[in-house]
């Protein structure tokens, strides 16, 4: 990525913690400004805030503050322990607190009139005192302010408590939320105008594949990247964000050749495939795509090399007894330790999801080889945007481990 370096003073930025998202943002989140995160129900946006204070804990011991206009404490510490954030001991260690503001479900829902927000204000000043707060999240705002009569009341409350925040010297977030995914900001068309910066995310069905992204649409007096990034949620670790502007052009290449397994293949490549290259086989089924790849891997494993098989189209056992017919014993293989395989069914999660697999298990295992069989098997479950991204990053990726990968199509 080119960058333009200048010596004007920057607005100092607080590392939100939620991978992939501080990369987007050219640093994280506005230090001591208030930012508003919206999007259609089920995009995630009760999760940001969740995780915007959990890592701020975890990773900085900063203390925070959760107002809660909707679902109760005891749902929210429910609701995030399957990520593995354990909200009740942070209270109890004096780093996190809740203002409780969600409504009585046995109280009727009545619209407010010339009622403002004092009250609350009040106790959302005395929580920051309490436990010194740096760091802050409301959610949402649409449950309150759908008790307001008109827009400018809303808009005024808004000013209100942008303005308490910033005196507060607190870096928040603010939820609210769209009735649809591209279109009017915020449900009450004032929210953005208000807030310092806007955070859009989005839960997009397109072609009957869901496909979540955010976009930051507006970051007052600093920078950030634009247009929308694929982003997922994953158990244990919350939302990954997975920006092709991650990635920078500094892998290195090799001469060095290595053999596919074939000799009549690797004279025909002048010596074999280079090292840390990308080799893309492609062919009508029943080509001999599976077989290369099978020979790739079996000349790995004779060469000492940790092999990795990706398979998206066939089992264990088919793979063992296709291997054997070709008299390539893949049990021993695995048994030995140099080879591992991984099936998974395409539709059994998103592509983004596969993705972070993927990426974690190479991490994990190490490998000297990979091999993809087959990517047009994946292909299924993404729009053609999204496969692209799928592939541009996991080659990307896999570059960077200087492994020799294997990609295998069946197109």
């Amino acid at each position: 990525m080119f960058t333009h370096i200048n010596n004007y003073p920057q607005i100092e930025k607080v590392e939100t913690g939620i991978a992939g998202f501080d990369l987007i943002s050219n640093g994280g989140l506005p230090m001591g400004r208030t930012t508003l995160v919206s999007g259609t129900a089920g995009s995630a946006k009760t999760l940001f805030a969740v995780q915007f204070l959990a890592e701020g804990i975890q990773r900085a011991g900063a203390a925070g503050i959760f107002v809660t206009f909707e679902e109760s404490p005891a749902d929210i510490r429910r609701n995030v322990k399957s990520l593995g954030w354990d909200i009740e001991a942070w209270e109890a260690a004096g780093k996190w607190l809740f203002v409780d503001a969600s409504p009585d479900p046995g109280q009727d829902q009545v619209e407010a009139g010339r009622y403002d927000l004092s009250a609350l204000l009040a106790r959302i000043e005395y929580a920051v005192a309490k436990i010194g707060a740096s760091r802050l999240s409301m959610d949402s705002l649409g449950a309150i302010f759908s008790q307001f009569r008109d827009g400018a009341t809303v808009r005024s409350e808004l000013f209100r408590i942008s303005s308490i925040l910033r005196h507060l010297k607190v870096t928040s977030i603010m939820t609210s939320e769209r009735t649809q995914e591209y279109g009017e900001i915020a449900r009450f068309g004032v929210e953005e105008f208000v807030a310092d910066n806007v955070v859009i995310l989005r839960n997009v069905l397109e072609d009957e594949k869901r496909r979540r992204t955010m976009e930051i649409l507006k970051y007052r007096g600093t920078s950030h990247q634009k247009g929308e990034f694929p982003f997922t949620v994953v158990s244990g670790r919350g939302i990954l964000a997975i920006p092709l502007s991650a990635m920078e052009l500094k892998q290195k290449s090799s001469n060095v050749r290595i053999s596919s397994g074939n000799d009549d293949l690797d004279l025909m490549c002048g010596g074999g495939f280079f090292r840390d290259s990308i080799i893309l086989a492609s062919g009508a089924t029943g080509t001999g795509k599976t077989l290369i790849t099978t020979e790739f891997l079996n000349s790995g494993t004779q060469h000492d090399e940790r092999c990795l098989l990706f398979a998206f189209e066939e089992s264990r056992e088919q793979l063992f007894r296709n291997a054997v017919g070709w008299g390539i014993d893949f049990e021993a293989m695995e048994a030995s330790g140099r080879l591992k395989v991984v099936c998974a069914y395409p539709e059994a999660a998103s592509l983004e999801d596969h993705l972070i697999a993927m990426k974690d298990i190479i991490e994990d295992f190490k490998p000297n080889r990979i091999a993809v069989d087959s990517l047009s098997a994946l292909e299924r479950v993404a729009t053609p945007k999204g496969f692209r991204e799928f592939v541009i990053s996991l080659t990307s990726f896999i570059k960077h481990q200087e492994v020799a990968p294997n990609r295998i199509s069946r197109r």
